[in-house]
């Protein structure tokens, strides 16, 4: 492909490096894509924000191709990782340090299905407040760095599946398939209370979005060489 036409409209699945923002991608891409065109504008956005510790599929929209974004977003998302039982974060994540420790020897097998199948179906979740989520124009991890505690609003959300495995207890790996909107993190956090424990959400990896998954995605390196060999 020409770089032009690539740079007119394109939709890219990129596999998002660790600690990496989402915007830190769309910004690098748009760089390079721009620099290599010469040009100063370039219209270039992600369709669903993956947390710094999170890895895997995250959609690029260039172009013409950033109209799409919305309808993108809307889909489907699948995702694996590892649940940590016994400890919490504030951030309900690795991204803040422990904070509290709690009893796990009163979890069994059983508990452990019966909760993950309490997930399934149409529900109100709460973000984190160590979120990307706006409240009076700021965003809530600002405000909760700041030593506040946003009100966060509750948003619906549908699991459709959520497979667990223990067999690392009291790690927890897990497969999930979810609407838009849903933040993991909150899961593992819900997971944790409902065993009457406290967990923390410690990897996650995006394999799907909507159509696009992990089989389609290349490296951040890989498409900045993909572009470069573009004339």
């Amino acid at each position: 492909m020409m770089l032009k036409e690539f740079a007119s409209g394109s939709t890219i699945v990129v596999d998002k490096p660790f600690k990496w923002t989402s915007f830190d991608v769309v910004k690098k891409l748009r760089w390079v894509i721009k620099t290599k065109l010469g040009v100063k504008k370039l219209k270039v956005g992600h369709a669903g924000t993956l947390d710094p510790l999170a890895t895997g599929v995250l959609v690029i929209c260039i172009g013409k191709h950033t109209k799409l974004i919305e309808g993108l977003m809307s889909q489907e998302k699948v995702y694996t990782g590892t649940i940590l039982l016994g400890k919490t974060t504030p951030s309900y994540d690795l991204e803040t340090a422990y904070d509290d420790e709690y009893p796990i020897s009163h979890i069994t097998e059983d508990m452990l299905e019966e909760v993950a199948n309490s997930f399934l179906g149409e529900q109100l979740q709460t973000p984190p407040i160590f979120s990307a989520k706006k409240i009076d124009g700021k965003r809530a991890y600002q405000l909760a760095r700041e030593g506040e505690e946003p009100k966060m609003k509750q948003n619906k959300i549908i699991i459709s599946s959520f497979e667990i495995n223990a067999e690392d207890f009291p790690e927890i790996k897990f497969k999930i398939t979810c609407s838009k909107g849903t933040y993991i993190r909150s899961i593992a956090h819900d997971f944790g209370k409902r065993l009457d424990s406290g967990a923390t959400l410690i990897e996650l990896r995006r394999i799907k979005s909507g159509d696009f998954s992990i089989e389609d995605a290349k490296t951040v390196e890989d498409w900045i060489e993909e572009v470069e060999k573009m004339e």
